[in-house]
């Protein structure tokens, strides 16, 4: 790398600006700290095309699968006539995913700046090879053809970057691609923009010295979250109907939760990792896991199904040989149908008391739940404090030397929100305490699940899931995330966890207790950051927690509750 780390930062930024066509770039910025109806008041896109946005993916792929004409049908969408300008300055007719990518390139321009990679002529071409290929065999070429999926940049596409949040990985271009990508791509999906990513990762904030903060698009003051906070914000707006997150300590769940949307972190061993980007490469006590974030369960179904459909074990040596299992999910339904749920909770983990509007969104989902005569039984987290505890000593095991060595190759900063990863006192610790560590984290895992057979021998049937904060606050102010505990203990157990959209802040019901009393010093903290009137409207969110490797039950009951709920897709 030459030059100084502002120099190729800036190049680089640019490079982002020229890729959106100058036709497809908003004259003037909205007014106010909210741009989440942007899309909607602008004018830019007609009401047929707003219709395609605002569609689930499961609904695009039906209409897809019959050769799109349902989608081409009216407005300028139509095929024969009505054309739309693509980067080339041409028209072209309307095909599948262009006008979630126009969408997409006017979140970035308003200043949402999700966007790490952008490449419309591409997505383009690869979508036309699609209508070509149905007009000529009349079927789609795989259960996803034709929908636009946004890519957090941690994923490699041939031919681009992969600079994941560090200066020194700029001008960097991939020679191969993830396995994922690969899967999806045989599946039928269409790639159009890689996300924005924190430096490290290793923070639930996205922000980097390359473009900067990644803002959520409900509130500009509010954090979009990370370390997949480009995906939670260009789905969130619904620039993407689907995006891939990865998680190995809440990255997939909290940007989620933080944009009212579903994500679900699968067990390891699910879903496919081969061939990504990523801090810290071989560090093998946490894995970080990838999957989707999307609005709706039935949408992370979707994905789920068509990668595994694919055979993702034949790929990657480490996914786990099991197919999507129907039998497991019609357990669940049969359950449902008889108001036979068995549900642990609980509002606090021992460590940080959630705020206000978390406690509330708890209690909703408890009385939902109960009054569809589901079991809601209280459940005793065990040991969370030496769980977090444990984590985050995982997180440093190298003394923090794999990210110091990239962030220190450009010369540039470490963002602030990696302060506490970064700390001296972080030493690099040698093979006989990693192995210590291993047996500690299998311990603990072993112990988790005495306590739920304990629970079901008390209760005399099976506990299904449990139901948790995944956050102890609402999405939160800027560079206040202070506390992951209730998503890295879920990482450290390797559990399935699916997070489902509750409710809202609101100022009059979601007031300070005056009583309130510390459980310790970062209890403190987290608390002391909490203010009624700036979290008013805020997303609230829950996770529903499964045992590992237990993706189709721990989705089927999380879509059961955003059903019961009436959040079964973003409002």
């Amino acid at each position: 790398m030459t030059g100084k780390w502002e120099d190729v930062a800036a190049e680089k930024r640019a490079r982002i600006e020229n890729s959106i066509p100058q036709e497809w770039r908003i004259q003037q910025q909205p007014a106010g700290d909210s741009v989440f109806d942007y899309p909607a008041k602008s004018g830019i896109l007609t009401a047929g095309e707003l219709a395609i946005t605002e569609s689930s993916a499961s609904e695009l792929v039906t209409k897809l699968a019959r050769g799109g004409a349902e989608i081409r049908r009216g407005d300028r969408s139509i095929l024969q006539e009505s054309c739309i300008s693509t980067p080339t300055g041409k028209t072209e007719p309307f095909v599948s995913p262009t006008i979630p990518i126009l969408l997409a390139a006017e979140v970035d321009g308003i200043q949402v700046n999700c966007c790490l990679e952008f490449f419309p002529e591409a997505a383009i071409a690869q979508a036309k090879e699609l209508d070509q290929y149905f007009e000529t065999y009349k079927k789609p070429v795989g259960p996803l053809h034709g929908l636009p999926i946004s890519l957090k940049d941690q994923l490699r596409i041939k031919g681009l970057e992969t600079s994941m949040g560090y200066v020194s990985w700029v001008g960097k271009y991939d020679t191969d691609e993830s396995v994922l990508v690969t899967l999806l791509r045989k599946a039928g999906a269409v790639f159009y923009t890689k996300t924005s990513v924190p430096q490290t990762l290793m923070v639930c904030e996205t922000v980097n010295n390359i473009i900067g903060r990644t803002l959520n698009p409900r509130n500009k003051n509010w954090s979009c979250g990370g370390s997949s906070g480009g995906e939670g914000a260009m789905v969130g707006i619904r620039g993407g109907v689907i995006g891939v997150g990865t998680d190995i300590g809440g990255s997939i769940r909290v940007p989620s939760a933080f944009n009212f949307l579903y994500g679900i972190r699968p067990s390891h061993g699910r879903l496919p990792y081969a061939k990504m980007a990523n801090s810290m490469e071989g560090q093998e006590t946490v894995h970080s896991v990838v999957g989707p974030i999307a609005h709706s369960a039935a949408d992370l179904r979707l994905f789920l199904t068509s990668v595994l459909g694919e055979e993702p074990w034949k790929y990657d040596s480490k996914v786990v040989p099991m197919p999507w299992r129907l039998s497991e999910e019609e357990k669940i339904q049969d359950k449902i149908l008889s108001s036979g749920l068995t549900l642990g909770i609980y509002s606090c983990d021992g460590v940080v008391l959630p705020h206000p509007p978390v406690l509330r969104g708890i209690e909703i989902v408890k009385s939902v739940l109960e009054q569809h005569k589901h079991t809601v039984i209280p459940w005793t987290p065990h040991r969370h404090d030496f769980g977090h505890t444990l984590v985050n000593a995982i997180y440093t095991s190298d003394g923090c030397t794999d990210v110091n060595e990239n962030i220190r190759a450009s010369g540039e900063p470490p963002i602030p929100n990696i302060k506490d990863l970064l700390n001296p006192a972080n030493k690099k610790i040698d093979m006989n305490q990693l192995w210590d560590t291993h047996l500690q984290k299998w311990a603990f895992q072993n112990e988790y699940l005495e306590k739920w057979r304990e629970a079901e021998e008390r209760l005399g049937k099976e506990l299904d899931a449990i139901i948790a904060p995944i956050t102890a606050t609402a999405a939160i102010r800027h560079d206040q995330f202070r506390y992951y505990g209730y998503a890295s203990v879920v990482n450290l157990l390797d559990f399935t966890s699916v997070v489902v959209p509750v409710a809202f802040a609101d100022k009059s019901l979601d007031v300070k207790n005056p009583n309130f009393k510390p459980l310790n010093e970062l209890d403190g903290l987290v608390q002391a950051e909490y203010d009624p009137e700036a979290y008013h409207g805020a997303p609230i969110a829950i996770q529903v927690i499964g045992r590992r490797l237990s993706e189709e039950r721990t989705l089927a009951i999380a879509e059961e509750i955003g059903r019961l709920m009436g959040n079964s897709t973003t409002p």
